[in-house]
């Protein structure tokens, strides 16, 4: 006799179970992630039979970095005001540009104003002797574990297209960023967290919200997860009622089996395998989730060293020890954001930046000393930066000429950890620090050389859509900046 068919409907209209059950899904049948890979070197299959999951991968060679710790700065912060001290803008501060101003590039000549000298004191730090602006006092004591990448640059001088290209590597929406490439790429260490985590501002979401962290192409399995930025990062982790664990346990099985035959129904249905998981995930979340958020079990001096419980620094420093304690347990890769885009100072840009220092400073240099003290920071790279620089010139704004307008060509970001040369500032910039002068380093090159430090070869980490080989890095081979690597 043939066996009757059971459909998922069937089981939700029979059993009390619920989203409970749904969420508990997956949860037994797997004592680890199954699946193919679908980075280059291994066997491929077609794309139609390929299976996307989660499971720890090989590198394609030794990895320095197993997590990383994005430290995203909405806006552009001014290069020339925090990392790279310019005496010849200072000597011409209040003159006009000594050039064309066309060379400028982003407005219009009227919007032009005159040359800015740098806005804070600067001073050398560590034995590195790194320049640092005094609106740094906490970060600037970690300098001997800093790489600054002076010689940045991007391809387009607005601010939508410059963050999609920081994040995904290309100019328009739609594309893979790099924690979604990461995951894609290295699966998880964590079966009970998520593997890409989005820690939020309360403030509001930065901008392009979750276009920062999309998946793209890739199946929505690899996306970011937000975290709420207030109160409980997660709700409903704790079952609604207790019931007997065989009862759970028969759930589980049923529910696995059903998904299973939904599955193999639809060979290749990303966004169902996406679901499945979200609600097997939901289900892991609920025996551990509760304790790696819980900041509440750290001790008071660790509290301090981020600045929790201060006026300025509470909310950012929360999010920078909840990101150590993820990667802690394993999380892959997670990104801290601020609203909007406070660096965006296109007036009162002394004002505007000594208020995101203050915000950011204190929380980040805790989470570096914190990270070095428990021998986290060999194995998690730390980024700090935003989209793009700012110009040697004023802007003309409702607050006269204050600020600086957006610069495509020449930005600095650093990193930390991770198998990053600590001491180092690399590359060079024009008098006025408008332009990269020496050693640029693209986007491209930027992701190549986190990826590296990942055990990820760029041009090995692909994926196979409508005939193309898909990358972070575009189809022009970028370079992995060797020189800051320890």
């Amino acid at each position: 006799m043939t066996e009757p068919r059971s459909t998922r409907r069937d089981f939700f209209a029979r059993t009390s179970d619920g989203l409970l059950g749904a969420a508990l899904t997956h949860l037994l049948c797997e004592d680890d992630f199954g699946g193919t890979s679908a980075l280059a070197g291994e066997s491929l299959a077609p794309e139609a039979e390929q299976v996307f999951n989660l499971k720890p991968k090989r590198t394609h060679h030794p990895a320095r970095a197993t997590s990383v710790i994005q430290l995203f700065m909405n806006g552009g912060p001014s290069q020339m005001d925090l990392f790279d001290p310019k005496p010849e803008l200072n000597r011409l501060d209040g003159k006009p540009f000594p050039g064309n101003v066309e060379e400028i590039g982003n407005s219009d000549s009227v919007d032009i104003g005159v040359m800015m000298g740098g806005q804070f004191d600067f001073a050398r730090h560590g034995e590195s002797g790194m320049w640092m602006a005094d609106v740094l006092p906490h970060t600037s004591q970690l300098a001997d574990e800093m790489c600054l990448v002076n010689s940045m640059w991007t391809d387009h001088p607005n601010h939508d297209n410059a963050l999609y290209k920081i994040h995904s590597g290309r100019l328009f929406m739609g594309y893979p960023t790099l924690g979604a490439w990461t995951v894609y790429g290295l699966g998880s260490e964590n079966r009970n967290l998520p593997a890409y985590v989005v820690l939020n501002d309360p403030l509001g979401p930065p901008k392009n919200g979750t276009r920062n962290w999309t998946a793209g192409f890739l199946p929505p399995l690899y996306q970011g997860t937000p975290f709420r930025p207030t109160g409980s990062p997660i709700l409903n982790l704790k079952p609604q009622y207790e019931q007997p664990s065989a009862v759970t346990e028969s759930a589980r099985s049923l529910l696995n089996r059903l998904d299973e035959i939904h599955r193999k129904e639809r060979p290749y249905y990303p966004e169902l395998d996406a679901r499945i998981e979200s609600y097997s995930l939901a289900a892991r979340m609920q025996l551990s989730a509760g304790e790696a958020l819980d900041l509440s079990r750290e001790e008071k001096h660790t509290h301090s060293m981020y600045g929790i419980g201060e006026k300025w620094t509470d909310s950012f420093g929360r999010r920078c020890l909840l990101a150590r304690r993820l990667v802690e347990r394993g999380v892959r890769f997670v990104q801290i954001f601020l609203e909007e885009q406070p660096w965006d100072s296109h007036a009162d840009l002394g004002p505007n930046h000594r208020g995101a220092c203050l915000r950011t400073d204190k929380p980040v240099a805790g989470l570096l000393r914190d990270l070095k003290q428990r021998g986290l920071l060999d194995s998690t790279l730390v980024i700090w930066g935003g989209e793009f620089g700012r110009t040697p010139t004023t802007q003309k704004s409702a607050n006269g000429f204050s600020g600086r307008d957006h610069n495509m060509q020449a930005f600095t970001s650093w990193m930390a950890g991770g198998g990053v040369k600590g001491g180092t500032s690399y590359g060079t910039t024009d008098e006025f620090g408008h332009s990269v002068v020496e050693n640029p380093v693209s986007v491209h090159d930027f992701h190549a050389t986190i990826l590296h430090l990942l055990g990820l070869h760029h041009q090995h980490l692909f994926f196979r859509r409508s005939g193309l080989e898909e990358r972070l890095t575009g189809f022009e081979p970028p370079r992995v900046v060797t020189e800051i690597l320890s």
